[in-house]
């Protein structure tokens, strides 16, 4: 059973970057295609960005152009590298792995972006 781990989330000022990881174990991770999601206090889980076993990537439109995933097969990661942070991104940021239609995801890190 894949299990995931979020880390990398801080306080970070307006303009600042963050590199997101997202540690993967129990299954085989190169099987799987990963995305990350963010959920604000009060607001439904959003999608931001997904990678594909094949490395197809895919953005929301708030994030493009800011947001960058990536994944590293070797060592079981999933990577966000955020930046030019906003206020609107605070949120709690989660990963998600899929197989076979079936979804696993990771506790959430906490990502606040303030002055």
């Amino acid at each position: 059973q894949m299990q995931l781990v979020e880390s990398g989330g801080a306080l970070v000022q307006p303009g600042g970057s963050l590199r997101l990881s997202c540690a993967a174990s129990g299954s085989i991770f190169s099987l799987y295609d990963l995305g990350w999601y963010r959920q604000a206090p009060g607001k439904q889980r959003e999608l931001l960005a997904t990678i594909t076993t094949g490395g197809s990537t895919n953005y929301a439109d708030s994030v493009k152009g800011r947001f960058t995933i990536s994944r590293e097969n070797t060592k079981n990661m999933v990577y966000l590298q955020m930046n030019n942070l906003k206020p609107e991104d605070t949120a709690v940021y989660y990963c998600k792995a899929i197989w076979g239609g079936k979804p696993y995801w990771g506790q959430g890190t906490q990502v606040t972006v303030s002055s």
